[in-house]
């Protein structure tokens, strides 16, 4: 029988999973491959492998606050419009119609997943967050930090992303809402930000002077704020997540930032290299609440992922994945796929907001250029026969980032991805692209929170042993929607999309006892 607190509307006919109070059980048997290449003869030894696992599902929703770095920002107040206008459900007039309020964009809230065929062979599918118990976004409580002290009404006008009937509506909603003064270092973002910091609790009120003394109180102080948030407003877990300026790279150095200890004793020092969204990091990790980083910086030093790791707090990053990069994790895997040779991706990209701006600064772009750039990595690394010595093992990737005020939130990408055919002959596969940005942004922040506080609900172990454990605290899951996803040291980061679908849906499958998912579907091939 099922928990009164969960109403599954998916029952599966089987003995692999089961309700034990509010606990859903689940057993599954993970199988792979492990390959090793005899470099004299190039023959693979492929030795398939198997393991038994238990997992437990918490079933009980918790209520759960959403602490946003960058509050006031184009993203930050797109974010708490949208939940306003979906909980109070705010329909608004635009020059095609009346719109209702809706998650479009977000995978939890608005996608499917494919449960099996029926009786004649056709696919069935049902809503992603009908599988399993997850957070409603309507019942986040979304606060969090600024620059800049401006009131969420205000900062929504400011951003130009949403239609002005929809502005009037939630205005009343977000004008007492008020961001808590931030951390700024000026010089890890771009120096026409400067203006704009007037929220800073590091930032004397008299005479502007901003001191980058004290880090560690920084981190202190940041901890407080994540205390009182969750204590005023009742919550059972919260979560932060950055999605304020890129900031500069920081230079990562033995002795400064390598390792957990040597990282506190730097901050403890006030070492110029530990960056504002570090400070969050740590804070958030020593307050054993999840971290996620949407910015393209090196936030997770290794020192950082050390200290995750010791505290057992889950951390995810970096940079969200929108419009351009999503749909280069799927182009230049299906041309991989199909055998044809990418040689060359020019990307170029324009947008006016904010972000842009920042962008406009060689460090801060040099942080984007970096996590775009990366996305094609593990494309080039599964195929030797299109990528080694003798014809290259890389792609000419050129990244430009130009900001034009006029278009605003509309982010415009140009990319000609330039391949390399049979016998000499070439392809050229040009794709426009425009992105309303924050608009393609907040669901992803939606569905990073709700997934990240669903597998902190999830523990495994292997069948012999006695005790469950978490999930490693880098929750790689979460690469679907990252640009660089970050992973465990040592292993590498897969960025095709649809095997960052496919691990998402089948960690769903096989907690309510369905095997991983195929398409051989013999029930047609077979006779």
């Amino acid at each position: 029988m099922s928990p009164s607190s969960f109403i599954p509307k998916i029952k599966v006919a089987t003995d692999k999973c089961k309700f034990q109070g509010d606990t859903l059980l689940s057993s599954y048997t993970y199988q792979n491959a492990l390959v090793s290449k005899d470099l004299e003869t190039g023959i693979f030894n492929v030795e398939p492998q198997s393991t038994d696992y238990n997992f437990k599902l918490d079933l009980k929703i918790p209520k759960v606050g959403l602490m946003l770095v960058g509050l006031g920002g184009n993203n930050g107040s797109t974010v708490v419009a949208a939940v306003l206008a979906n909980k109070h459900q705010l329909s608004f007039e635009t020059n095609k119609g009346v719109v209702k309020p809706n998650y479009y964009g977000s995978v939890t809230q608005s996608a499917t997943l494919k449960l099996g065929i029926d009786r004649h062979g056709s696919d069935v599918y049902a809503p992603f967050n009908d599988v399993l118990p997850l957070v409603n976004p309507n019942d986040l409580v979304v606060g969090g930090w600024d620059i800049n002290g401006a009131d969420l009404k205000k900062a929504m006008e400011r951003a130009q992303v949403l239609d002005i009937d929809l502005q009037k509506k939630l205005g009343p909603y977000m004008k007492d809402i008020k961001p808590l003064p931030s951390v700024y270092y000026p010089d890890f973002i771009a120096a026409n930000q400067d203006d704009r910091a007037d929220n800073c609790f590091n930032r004397e009120n008299v005479n502007g002077v901003v001191s980058t003394k004290g880090k560690w109180s920084h981190v202190e102080k940041i901890r407080s704020d994540i205390r009182e948030f969750k204590q005023k407003n009742n919550l059972d877990k919260v979560i932060v997540l950055w999605t304020a300026n890129t900031e500069r790279y920081a230079d990562v150095a033995a002795g400064v930032n390598d390792t957990a200890e040597n990282l506190i004793s730097s901050i403890k020092k006030d070492d110029e290299e530990v960056s504002p969204s570090t400070i969050f990091a740590v804070a958030s990790i020593l307050e054993k609440v999840t971290f996620i980083n949407g910015s393209p910086q090196n936030t997770f030093v290794p020192g950082c992922i050390e200290l995750a790791e010791i505290n057992k707090t889950f951390i995810g990053g970096d940079d969200f994945k929108t419009g351009q990069t999503k749909l280069k994790s799927v182009l230049a895997q299906f041309l991989v796929d199909a055998g044809i040779r990418p040689i060359s991706i020019a990307s170029y990209n324009h947008l006016g907001n904010n972000d842009g701006y920042n962008l406009s600064s060689a460090r801060q772009f040099r942080s984007k250029e970096i996590s775009k750039k990366s996305v094609v990595d593990d494309m080039i690394a599964s195929n030797k026969i299109l990528y080694n010595e003798e014809k290259g093992n890389t792609i000419d990737h050129c990244i430009v980032i130009k900001y034009v005020p006029a278009v605003g939130d509309s982010k415009i990408a140009m990319d000609e991805y330039y391949s390399e055919l049979m016998l000499g002959g070439h392809n050229k596969l040009v794709v426009h692209n425009t992105c309303e940005d924050s608009l393609l942004a907040t669901p992803l922040i939606i569905d990073l929170v709700i997934m990240s506080e669903f597998l902190s609900r999830i523990n495994y172990k292997r069948a012999d042993e006695t005790e469950y454990h978490d999930f490693y605290s880098v929750l790689s899951f979460l690469s679907y929607w990252l640009k660089a996803p970050l992973t465990r040291p040592g292993y590498d980061a897969i960025n095709g999309l649809n095997k960052q679908r496919q691990g998402i849906e089948n960690l769903m499958r096989l907690l309510i006892g369905l095997p991983a998912l195929d398409e051989l579907r013999f029930e047609e091939r077979l006779v």
